[in-house]
């Protein structure tokens, strides 16, 4: 298993540096795991002036998976946008073909209590959010900032996908439904956007070639809505690329913390980025505060998604479960009564009971 390890910025090589220690675990018992490490996002600009080198795009390139942390800070804010952090994270996703992002939004029965929703709204939570990667409004063109006539500045962006686009993303979203609940709900703004009626034509289409998935279609504000009134209606959630990053955002809030959920970005062959779905929260980077389990995570489902290895997977989440089930809290997910630990002591907690 040849991994490139990105930690990037942040809290990024804090939060890495506990899931690596999962990894260690994995080896030590006879997985053969190998790691390279590469710079991303603040950190290749600060080593090579680029957010995404040449060095770590032939390290990914190479790899038969990506761990990466997170990228972003705020003393990079003032870079020109090509050069900034973020740019790193979206040409790492383009040039991989990285389509297919699954993000679990899932309720550990520990964390209950930690939800910004009633117990009884969010127990039992278990949903896939499953969001379109390399199309949409983030890469459409043409975009830009200009002047009108009359010398009022003005900025454009072009929302776009084509048909294959949407075929390939909703086949995922379909062969996933396949494996959980078979209950597929389509997110787009049909009502309004052109982008959306082609979409929702799109999927309809794919839906002949699964009978046996219910199919439902939703607006993305009644959708936003949906997920904190009554989020357990849901089983897979496909929609588009801006969409499923505020949506997803919206649902880790449904599990107690943004510090819990895992994210999977995969290519047409199962070659995956995995990365938790947070940013890089500079403000309490070097702390010893972040929340590493997400990051934790994103193994177990590079072991199920990329290596096929449904026993590493399953064990990873195990231990997971079990070391909150102990009782242990970092503070994002700390409750009266419970031990709070820091982001080392979390990955050791974990990787014992591995």
């Amino acid at each position: 298993m040849k991994i490139a390890v990105l930690p990037g910025d942040g809290i990024g090589p804090e939060i890495v540096a506990q899931a690596v220690k999962v990894l260690d675990v994995l080896a030590k018992d006879g997985l053969k795991i190998e790691l390279e490490y590469g710079d991303i996002g603040g950190a290749g600009y600060d080593a090579a002036g680029d957010p995404y080198p040449a060095a770590t795009s032939k390290l990914a390139i190479d790899a038969d998976a990506v761990l990466l942390g997170a990228v972003g800070g705020y003393r990079y804010d003032s870079l020109p946008r090509p050069m900034r952090p973020e740019q790193g994270l979206l040409r790492i996703r383009k040039e991989l073909g990285l389509f297919a992002n699954l993000r679990p939004a899932v309720l550990y029965p520990e964390l209950a209590s930690a939800s910004s929703l009633k117990p009884e709204v969010v127990a039992g939570l278990d949903i896939m959010i499953l969001r379109e990667l390399t199309g949409d409004i983030y890469f459409g063109q043409p975009r830009g900032l200009r002047r009108t006539p009359d010398g009022e500045r003005e900025g454009f962006d072009t929302m776009l996908y084509s048909e294959s686009e949407i075929a390939r993303i909703a086949h995922v979203g379909f062969g996933t439904a396949m494996k959980r609940g078979k209950r597929l709900c389509s997110v787009d703004k049909a009502n309004v956007l052109e982008t959306s009626v082609l979409w929702r034509e799109v999927v309809m289409e794919v839906a002949k070639n699964y009978p046996e998935i219910e199919l439902s279609h939703m607006y993305v504000d009644n959708a936003a809505m949906q997920l904190v009134r009554n989020p357990k209606q849901f089983d897979v959630i496909l929609t588009g690329n801006m969409f499923g990053d505020i949506l997803s955002d919206e649902a880790s809030m449904l599990t107690g913390s943004i510090g819990m959920l895992p994210s999977a970005s995969l290519d047409a062959h199962g070659k995956g980025l995995y990365e938790p779905i947070h940013g890089s929260a500079p403000d309490i980077a070097g702390q010893n505060i972040a929340n590493p389990l997400a990051t934790i995570l994103s193994v177990a489902m590079m072991m199920r998604h990329t290596f096929g290895n449904e026993a590493a997977a399953a064990r990873i989440e195990n231990a997971v479960k079990k070391t909150l089930a102990e009782g242990l809290r970092t503070s994002d997910i700390h409750q009266e009564g419970m031990r709070k630990v820091g982001t080392r002591e979390m990955g050791d907690a974990v990787a014992a009971r591995l």
